[in-house]
């Protein structure tokens, strides 16, 4: 879920920290350098020319840094930036596209020259590495049940081997069994994305809209699991949200849920505090781009904290500490430049350690025409048990949206599973899906399956769905978004694969 499914406008957040400056046309402005640097990293690490194309910069990025600072090309610009509902009234409170200019224009032209003058016309790219297409440690199992055009927003094994699945075009919540077989399928809002189960209900996370928007659309629903339950929606009103984590936060004994607003604009990282069912809402950051939480205790002081993953321009990992009565003190973990493309991360002891790492993907590439990015692919960060975290393994993947590092194959060390939402369709679209088989010393064995391309894989899970010891696949596909014109598209449509299961064969 971008999550995960981060679909999205890159924000490269500048005006919110600046007041207006007042205009000169007879002073000599600094340097388009040193102006950049002051303006261009008030809000997220400074974003160096070498992060995007010439192209990128002037077409796409350079007009939208404009918007930030109040300049527009005219009237018609700035008001076809607020969605004609409660998302648009959201953002005209937040004052992100200031209707005059907030930077004297001399300056503006300045940076505008320093990033045109500096950026490269392409991006460097990596060599293309040699993925083997042929996977004999997974068998493919690919369901009989077809869709008219493929739209998965979520996948999951359950505990009792089902399968369970969102999708944003029929807006349905659907359930399959261990052989594949549906069982049962009802009708929620645009996009289920996250479930949380329990002995009666299941408690689904709701887009409320799969395209970007700042509407507060999204909810979280109870569905039961018998016949006389009750269906409820104990949360709504929330901002395009991408996953749900639930929990004992303050010690009362309810269960209380973190909730990633992803939004498009605005959006945010909200606690929702469970007073005997009545649930109220505080903004743990109020920032778009929030894409997965974990719940853990990262110090060891007996009290749940929360591990929060952001893109969306001030992208990074932060930790927030909870006191324990649900009272948290924010920090910062990782930072990343606000081109990184965040796209999700898994909490594990990579290391066997003792102490939670984090493995990190970096692939979106949905903000502007698709550009190929040396630095997106999986990462490894290494915690030192105290929760520094240092890179330990990159490995490159055009558009990587999903990892799960498991030992897959039993050797005792840490392979990784991984889906791209953006390969490169001309030059490698086997990237879609990767196994890195760990072979030591950080040397990683690429290869596939040969139907890797029977859909666009988007979400991912993984578990022991056929109860044998070992770690299953199941890849879910998103058949839409522009690719270039090579016939895939038209492909996944006439296949209409929803999902396939990687069952391992290790036993």
């Amino acid at each position: 879920m971008k999550y995960f499914l981060t679909v999205s406008i890159l924000l490269i957040s500048v005006s919110s920290c600046q007041s207006p400056q007042k205009e000169d046309q007879n002073r000599v402005p600094p340097s388009g350098e040193k102006l950049s640097q002051i303006y261009c990293a008030s809000c997220h690490l400074y974003p160096e020319p070498s992060l995007l194309d010439k192209e990128t910069w002037q077409n796409y990025m350079l007009p939208r840094m404009g918007y930030m600072f109040g300049i527009y090309r005219d009237s018609t610009e700035r008001t076809a930036l607020f969605e004609s509902n409660r998302g648009g009234e959201l953002v005209r409170a937040s004052n992100l596209f200031p209707a005059a200019p907030t930077i004297d224009s001399l300056d503006w032209l300045a940076i505008q020259n320093y990033y045109l003058e500096n950026a490269p016309d392409t991006l460097p790219s990596p060599p293309v590495a040699k993925i083997t297409k042929t996977l004999p440690q997974f068998e493919v199992i690919i369901p009989s049940q077809k869709v008219q055009v493929p739209s998965s927003t979520m996948v999951k094994f359950s505990e009792k081997g089902e399968i369970y699945l969102g999708d944003a075009l029929t807006r349905s919540f659907t359930i399959f069994s261990s052989d594949l077989e549906l069982i049962q399928t009802g009708n929620v809002q645009e996009g289920a994305v996250s479930i949380h189960e329990t002995d009666n209900e299941f408690w689904l996370t709701v887009m409320g809209s799969f395209s970007p928007t700042d509407a507060p659309a999204g909810l979280i629903a109870t569905l039961p699991k018998n016949a006389n339950g009750i269906a409820s929606v104990p949360i709504t009103e929330l901002q395009r949200p991408v996953h749900s984590s639930y929990e004992d936060m303050d010690g009362d004994g309810d269960t209380d849920v973190v909730v990633s607003e992803f939004g498009k604009w605005t959006g945010a990282l909200s606690f929702f505090r469970n007073n005997n069912g009545a649930y109220s809402k505080e903004i743990l950051l109020n920032t778009p781009g929030a894409i997965k939480s974990y719940i853990r205790d990262m110090n060891n002081d007996g009290h749940p904290d929360i591990v929060a993953l952001f893109a969306q321009g001030n992208e990074g990992i932060d930790i927030y500490f909870n006191d324990g009565k649900g009272n948290f003190s924010r920090e910062r973990v990782l930072s990343f430049h606000p081109s990184m493309g965040g796209s999700f991360m898994q909490l594990i002891d990579f290391d066997s350690d003792g102490h939670l790492d984090i493995l990190y993907t970096a692939g979106d590439n949905a903000d502007y025409k698709p550009v190929m990015k040396p630095w997106h692919g999986v990462y490894v960060f290494l915690n030192d048990g105290k929760n520094s975290f240092e890179e330990h393994l990159f490995l490159h993947l055009n558009g990587a949206y999903n990892a799960i590092a498991e030992d897959f194959d039993a050797d005792g060390d840490m392979d990784i599973a991984a889906i791209s939402f953006f390969p490169d369709w001309v030059k490698s679209p086997e990237e879609s899906f990767v196994f890195f088989e760990n072979r030591g010393d950080n040397q990683y064995a690429r290869s596939t399956f040969p139907e890797v391309n029977f859909g666009r894989w988007v979400v991912m899970d993984g578990d022991d769905f056929d109860n044998d010891g070992d770690m299953d696949l199941i890849l879910g596909s998103l058949a839409f978004e522009v690719v270039p014109k090579l016939g895939y598209v038209e492909k996944w449509v006439e296949r209409g694969i929803p999902f396939i299961i990687l069952e391992n064969k290790r036993y």
